[in-house]
């Protein structure tokens, strides 16, 4: 006799359990957002401002997934890319400066609509906090320079 079938002096029999129709494949339930490598939130794919989300809106932190183009997921690397700082395009739109834990490689991206401003914020002021980290990120983003 199965233990689900047993049924005897203060037992119980096991409810059935439910249907769960998440599915964790590309074209189910997360087809069309993702999770944060570093912080476990669920994002969308949307993202306001952007045609191709590229990090977190909560922490800012990224994948290295595009290799040239933004959007293109051609990278084989997919190391965790951390937000080091920010930049300003000369037309006034921020962008966040992401390096790979990985491999090193440096790439800017920009923000979104949806992004955390305190985040944003404190990421702009984070050079104030530490000169030596944006002077070697600066110099390292620099055309023809390396790191000191």
């Amino acid at each position: 006799m199965s233990r689900n079938n047993r049924r005897g002096r203060g037992q119980r029999q096991r409810r059935p359990q439910r249907h769960k129709d998440v599915l964790h494949t590309r074209g189910g339930h997360r087809a069309n957002d993702f999770r944060c490598a570093f912080c476990r939130l669920d994002v969308s794919l949307d993202a306001p401002g952007t045609a191709h989300r590229n990090h977190c809106p909560n922490c800012l932190a990224s994948l290295h997934v595009d290799r040239r183009i933004p959007g293109d997921r051609d990278a084989d690397c997919r190391g965790l890319m951390e937000a080091l700082g920010m930049s300003v395009r000369r037309d006034g739109e921020w962008m966040i400066i992401h390096q790979c834990a990985s491999c090193g490689e440096l790439s800017a991206n920009r923000i979104a609509g949806d992004d955390n401003p305190l985040a944003l914020v404190r990421l702009a002021l984070r050079p104030l906090a530490d000169p030596q980290r944006a002077s070697r990120a600066l110099l390292t983003l620099w055309p023809g320079h390396g790191t000191p």
